[in-house]
């Protein structure tokens, strides 16, 4: 098939980048080449293939985060120890967060920050990070990933919670040089 061999490497790395499971993503790819394949009459060539199978792509992707949801107890998130370490008791900032050292957009783009972010993502819970991507590298609003997901507004909020205080720890101790302990 053309599509597996002009396209199957984009869409595998898009798809492994998100579930970081190389089974997964092979599955991943597979039912999006299949879906392609039932509605290519459908393909009205206003964008290029590989982003009509992107598009495909990243519907299985929430498809498998949804499926995977539900398959876990549905009990909501609670915020455990992680927040422990950076708030006192009142709900304030231990040690305040630091000033990032230059523009945060820029820093986005720098590429050996990217490469971090995705360093400390992957060592968030999966369901944790494929939620956090979804909202915040996807843009997807909280209502849409709530309606999708299957989950209620607390849930989400503490998903991406967890999620950011796991990147804070992280980056703290990758990215900016030092972790900032409690004192």
């Amino acid at each position: 098939m053309r599509w597996l061999s002009e396209h199957g490497d984009a869409l595998y790395a898009y798809a492994l980048r998100r579930v970081r499971r190389t089974e997964t993503a092979e599955d991943l790819v597979q039912e999006t080449l299949l879906a392609a394949l039932s509605a290519r009459d459908a393909f009205a060539e206003r964008s290029s293939e590989r982003t009509w199978l992107i598009g495909i792509l990243k519907h299985k992707l929430i498809d498998h985060l949804r499926q995977s949801l539900r398959q876990q107890q549905r009990v909501e998130v609670e915020i455990d120890d992680v927040a422990a370490e950076f708030f006192d008791g009142h709900g304030g900032w231990k040690i305040k967060p630091r000033a990032w050292p230059s523009d945060p957009r820029l820093t986005l783009e720098n590429a050996e920050f990217h490469a971090a972010l995705l360093a400390c993502l992957a060592k968030l819970p999966p369901r944790i990070a494929q939620t956090f991507w979804l909202r915040e590298g996807e843009g997807h609003d909280s209502d849409w990933l709530c309606k999708e997901l299957g989950i209620s507004p607390t849930n989400l909020w503490a998903m991406l919670h967890r999620a950011r205080l796991g990147l804070r720890r992280c980056l703290s101790a990758t990215w900016f040089g030092k972790d900032e302990k409690p004192e």
